[in-house]
């Protein structure tokens, strides 16, 4: 069975993510691994207005992502089981 991957610029505000997959550049991948992205990791969105830049929760660091960002980063939602 697999898992429905979806951009980080998806998931609305309040709800809780897992990184399944970085879309990008060997840069952009070490980047956002720098600031803690990595697969397996929780996200907790706190803001997402539907346009302009996100910001998440990451290992308890709040990040500014922009939308085109977030869109390389692919997120499974996280349900009552996980």
């Amino acid at each position: 069975m697999s898992e429905e991957r979806i951009p980080l610029s998806a998931i609305a505000s309040g709800e809780v993510a897992v990184v399944r997959q970085l879309a990008g550049g060997r840069g952009f991948i070490s980047r956002l691994a720098t600031l803690g992205f990595t697969l397996g990791v929780e996200v907790n969105m706190v803001q997402n207005f539907g346009h302009g830049p996100l910001i998440v929760m990451v290992r308890d660091t709040r990040v500014a992502l922009g939308r085109g960002e977030a869109m390389k980063v692919l997120v499974g939602r996280m349900t009552n089981d996980q």
